[in-house]
């Protein structure tokens, strides 16, 4: 009799536990969907309010975002350490020039009877497949394990087919999708309509069921749009290739934007590049996806980094040889312009910039610049410019900027001028000289009356756009040439005359000087005219 109790007890006691667990679950459904997760091994995210962010960054020590989902286990060990966001003190010249926006993600969640009942459901869209991108270009691409990268593809696609709504082409959940998106937007500056907010619709389990993009207002007009993007970017790569290394290059893009753009809180569109590239009005976000985008033309590896300088923040990333550094033009374009966040390393930035999100998997700017902003840093160049001769070598020296930030001040230009070293040609015969520099005697413009006469004949020959020609005079003559840029006499002496035939209001103009050797040089004018 005492067993039979004791197991009637028993079984009460199991009847009241179940009563009470089905009692706590009902009062609190995450519970159930960690139970169900245990039990059936549904994956189940633990998921934030609309609108929160996913990805968090740690203030201190070395530790790393907590949510790495679709990210590569190499990714999460990144070399980067977080500084704490505590000690961030801003220089009164910077104070405010910020304006970047994270991404922002906005999550409906549907029932799998609401996803069922839908009449159609979203197509894939474009794919993305037979796409590939260099990791060395777009880091950002590389964060990702190899099922996140075809969601990426598959965005990157869509979003420049305009398609604005589809379905993922491979299982990805919520947290996932956030990452690749990020990702997306920061690695490709070119998709200057794709605007930073998604939206996910998502079951219960937090797998993403539709991807929905958005696109800003040129999308109206994107044929125009884009013709506008390229056209203006090229007036300053045209300018930048003609450079013999990657560090001029890349000062000659930093100097174009510091002197064209202004900083605007309240631009339109000014977390895209064409805010600053086309418009000339944007804040931290346009400078540097302008900065990024026009390295990436040049193939500099150039990266878009996000994180706080006192409030939400953007800069750069750049590669020259193997060492990377940080690069904020925002924060360079003060009155008067400096290079006080040029190609610094992470110590430097410590007490200004903190990184967050993914950026904290880019590269660690460990390299120390050798010369200042104005100077060749042969240390970090890879090896590119050794074996420089005499008539390589350069030193730049801008004057006003290159292109013209308003259209009714019709004359700027830049001058590239050489070192001006005085050969010893005494003794040599004229043919000797000639036979060195690899010239004939036709080809010498010996006073500055045949120098205009020259360039007024090709200027005009060429028409208008961006245009270079190249003549060949004596060093005895760059004196009288330099005084004449210096003091813009040479404008009233072939330009003025020049813009007249052509028909056009404004030119900018780059003037490089190469020793040939013999005494003389070859000049190289790289012109632009337009109304």
């Amino acid at each position: 009799m005492k067993i039979l109790k004791g197991i009637f007890y028993g079984i009460c006691m199991i009847v009241l536990g179940c009563c009470m667990g089905v009692l706590v679950c009902a009062l609190n459904p995450s519970l159930t969907e960690s139970l169900a997760a245990a039990v059936y091994g549904e994956e189940t995210e633990d998921l934030q309010p609309q609108g929160e962010e996913t990805l968090q960054s740690q203030s201190t020590g070395d530790t790393q975002p907590e949510d790495s989902q679709g990210l590569e286990p190499s990714a999460v060990k990144a070399d980067y350490v977080i500084p704490s966001e505590e000690q961030v003190v801003l220089p009164d010249s910077v104070e405010g020039k910020s304006g970047y926006e994270p991404v922002r993600e906005e999550r409906e969640e549907v029932s799998q009877e609401e996803a069922d009942a839908q009449e159609e459901s979203p197509a894939v869209g474009e794919t993305g497949e037979g796409l590939s991108f260099d990791t060395d270009i777009y880091p950002y691409y590389g964060m990702l394990t190899e099922d996140m990268q075809q969601v990426y593809r598959q965005i990157y696609a869509n979003a420049t087919a305009l398609t604005a709504s589809f379905a993922p082409v491979t299982e990805i959940n919520v947290n996932e999708l956030k990452n690749v998106f990020e990702a997306v937007y920061n690695d490709h500056p070119e998709l200057f309509w794709l605007e930073t907010g998604y939206t996910c619709k998502y079951l219960r389990t937090g797998q993403c069921v539709e991807i929905l993009l958005q696109f800003n207002e040129t999308t109206n007009y994107l044929a125009e749009a884009r013709q506008n993007f390229e056209a203006r970017a090229e007036e300053i790569l045209t300018q930048a290739r003609q450079l013999g290394s990657d560090s001029q290059k890349e000062q000659y893009v930093h100097d174009a934007l510091v002197d064209f753009v202004e900083y605007d809180a309240g631009s339109d569109m000014n977390q895209s590049a064409y805010s600053a590239l086309v418009n000339g009005r944007s804040v931290c976000a346009g400078y540097a996806r302008t900065f990024q985008y026009l390295m990436q033309q040049l193939d500099i590896p150039c990266y878009y980094c996000t994180g706080y300088s006192g409030e939400d923040h953007a800069w750069n990333i750049v590669r020259l040889g193997q060492d990377y550094y940080n690069v904020d033009v925002t924060w360079d374009d003060t009155e008067p312009s400096t290079y006080d966040y040029y190609n610094k390393s992470d110590a430097e930035f410590a007490s200004t910039h903190v990184r967050r999100g993914l950026s904290v998997y880019l590269p660690a700017c460990n390299g120390t610049f050798s010369g200042d902003a104005a100077q060749e840093s042969t240390a970090s160049e890879d090896g590119q410019n050794q074996g420089q001769t005499d008539s390589q070598e350069a030193v730049q020296e801008t004057e006003q900027p290159l292109i013209n930030p308003n259209p009714q001040e019709p004359i700027t230009w830049q001058s590239t001028w050489n070192n001006n070293r005085t050969e010893d040609t005494q003794g040599d015969s004229e043919e000797e000289r000639l036979a060195e520099a690899g010239i004939t005697a036709d080809e010498v413009l010996d006073t500055m009356e045949e120098y205009y006469a020259d360039c007024l004949a090709q200027m005009t020959a060429l028409g208008s756009g961006q245009q270079q020609f190249t003549n060949v005079v004596p060093e005895t003559l760059w004196a009288s040439i330099e005084r004449a840029y210096s003091d813009n006499s040479f404008r009233s002496q072939y330009v003025e005359e020049a813009l007249n035939e052509l028909g056009m209001q404004n030119f900018a103009i780059q003037l490089q000087a190469q020793r040939l050797g013999g005494g003389y040089y070859r000049l190289y004018h790289n012109i632009s005219t337009w109304n």
